[in-house]
C-alpha cells in the first residue's frame, strides 16, 4: 500500500498563494489516480481538484477552478496543489488521496472512490 504525507499548509493573507505537496511512499505513485479534498470546521469533507494517473486529466471544483492547479511529478513521487489569490473561506485542513486506478486517464471526484488518505494540512487564510 502507499503512504501519504501532506505538507505546506499554513497562514496566508488573503489574496496570497500557497503549494501543497503529497509525498507518497511504500509504493509508486504512478500507479495511482490523485486528489485533494478539503474540510472546513463544522463542514463536510469537499472535493478540492483531482488528477489522472498520466497526468493527462485534472478536474476542479467550481469555487476553486481558475485559482487552484494540480499537478504531479511522478518520478518523485508527488502530487502538488498550487493555490493562488486565496480567500477565507479556503480555510480548512487539505487531504490528498490516493486512489489505485488501472486506467492512466480517468479521474476520480468522490471520496469513497479513494483508498489512501494523507493526514492532513491546515491552511488558513486570513481576511
Amino acid at each position: 500500500q502507499v503512504q501519504l504525507v501532506e505538507s505546506g499548509g499554513g497562514l496566508v493573507q488573503a489574496g496570497g498563494s500557497l503549494r501543497l505537496s503529497c509525498a507518497a511512499s511504500g509504493r509508486t505513485l504512478s500507479s495511482y489516480a490523485m486528489g485533494w479534498f478539503r474540510q472546513a470546521p463544522g463542514k463536510e469533507r469537499e472535493f478540492v481538484a483531482a488528477i489522472s494517473r498520466s497526468g493527462v486529466n485534472s478536474y476542479y471544483a467550481d469555487s476553486v477552478k481558475g485559482r487552484f492547479t494540480i499537478s504531479r511529478d511522478n518520478a518523485k513521487n508527488t502530487v502538488y496543489l498550487q493555490m493562488n489569490s486565496l480567500k477565507p473561506e479556503d480555510t480548512a485542513v487539505y487531504y490528498c488521496a490516493g486512489k489505485l486506478d488501472p486506467s492512466t486517464v480517468t479521474v476520480a471526484i468522490r471520496g469513497y472512490e479513494y483508498d489512501y488518505w494523507g493526514q492532513g494540512t491546515q491552511v488558513t487564510v486570513s481576511s
